[in-house]
């Protein structure tokens, strides 16, 4: 994110502080993609995902008192987003519903050649790793996606999952030896 980007954030973070609710919703609007991607790729199901999402910003609004800017409001949020996602999960542990359509709301990756070979691969890529994802435990699906999809440090996985650093590189580093295992199944990579 830009400098002016997380200017921009906090200014609205303290004007919704203060009660106003157009700079919450804002802030919703800067942050939702990135909160229901979270959520989809933790729960693999598109409508729980914007469920959590909405119950993720309700928490928010009603906690952003709370906030104390200790770290960025992005990784506040996928902290609430993430233990609602882990929440969620440890509630359907026997029932579990997979999204047929595989709409993440993340952004697509465009072919830079346009081809529909390219972009077939590229979408099955995509798929692939979410269907890994959906094999990991929650918490290592957690650290998984935060370091992975949003490129945090691992002390910033650790404050947002409230797990020592070292825990999580331990989930990070399962799961990546879990994914090389995956790749290799799935015949990408030997």
């Amino acid at each position: 994110m830009a400098r002016t980007d997380s200017e921009i954030i906090d200014r609205l973070v303290s004007r919704a502080q203060a009660g106003d609710r157009a700079a919450f919703s804002q802030l919703v609007r800067l942050t939702m993609n990135d909160v229901v991607a979270l959520t989809y790729r933790m729960t693999g199901d598109r409508d729980a995902a914007r469920d959590l999402a909405q119950d993720t910003f309700i928490s928010a609004w009603e906690k952003i008192d709370g906030f104390r800017g200790e770290a960025r409001f992005e990784n506040w949020l996928y902290r609430i987003a993430s233990n609602k996602a882990l929440n969620h999960l440890a509630g359907e542990k026997s029932h579990r519903t997979e999204s047929l359509d595989g709409d993440t709301t993340a952004e697509p990756a465009a072919s830079p050649d346009g081809s529909p070979d390219v972009m077939l691969q590229r979408e099955q890529l995509r798929e692939g790793v979410l269907a890994f994802m959906q094999t990991l435990p929650p918490q290592q699906r957690a650290v998984f996606d935060l370091r992975f999809y949003r490129q945090l440090s691992f002390d910033e996985i650790a404050k947002v999952t409230g797990k020592a650093v070292g825990t999580v590189k331990t989930h990070y580093r399962e799961a990546v030896a879990k994914l090389r295992l995956f790749a290799i199944e799935k015949g990408w990579a030997s």
